[in-house]
């Protein structure tokens, strides 16, 4: 499963922290990865490293030979916040997340639940805002029923 990237900050020498869909902030210093890719010690250059910029959800691009998948700063980082996010945005990440977990394509949960694929994909990229009825029906497909949890302070 990939983990959606929201939000990309440049921190002092090379570390940067990725905001991701589920809320977690993920702190990474790219010097780590010197060693095993020397070509990224050019990022040591300050310039060229605050022109860094998230590519879709899934990459940050510096230039044709400079880049990161943000799957190895979800799987390698320091989580060092976790986000309260809008309630689409964590909708976006479950669905996303258990459609992942049944191993079934957008087309195939569409059939499921009677709900068109390209709805299913704005819901999963956190650009609608899907009624509690269409959240349960996407639940329903899953087998599985959907909860609701008001916090207070």
């Amino acid at each position: 499963m990939f983990h959606k990237a929201i939000e990309l900050r440049f921190l002092e020498g090379t570390a940067l922290e990725v905001t991701f869909q589920s809320g977690e902030v993920k702190r990474y210093d790219m010097r780590v990865l010197f060693p095993k890719y020397p070509q990224l010690k050019a990022l040591e250059d300050r310039a060229l490293f605050l022109s860094g910029k998230l590519m879709g959800s899934y990459g940050i691009l510096w230039n044709d030979e400079l880049d990161i998948e943000t799957e190895t700063i979800w799987e390698d980082g320091e989580t060092v916040e976790t986000k309260t996010i809008p309630i689409h945005s964590a909708s976006a990440s479950a669905v996303s997340a258990a459609r992942a977990a049944a191993g079934i394509s957008q087309k195939e949960l569409a059939a499921l639940t009677g709900i068109d694929q390209s709805d299913l994909s704005k819901i999963e990229r956190g650009i609608a805002n899907p009624s509690v009825g269409t959240l349960e029906r996407i639940a329903a497909a899953f087998g599985g029923k959907l909860t609701i949890t008001i916090q207070t302070k």
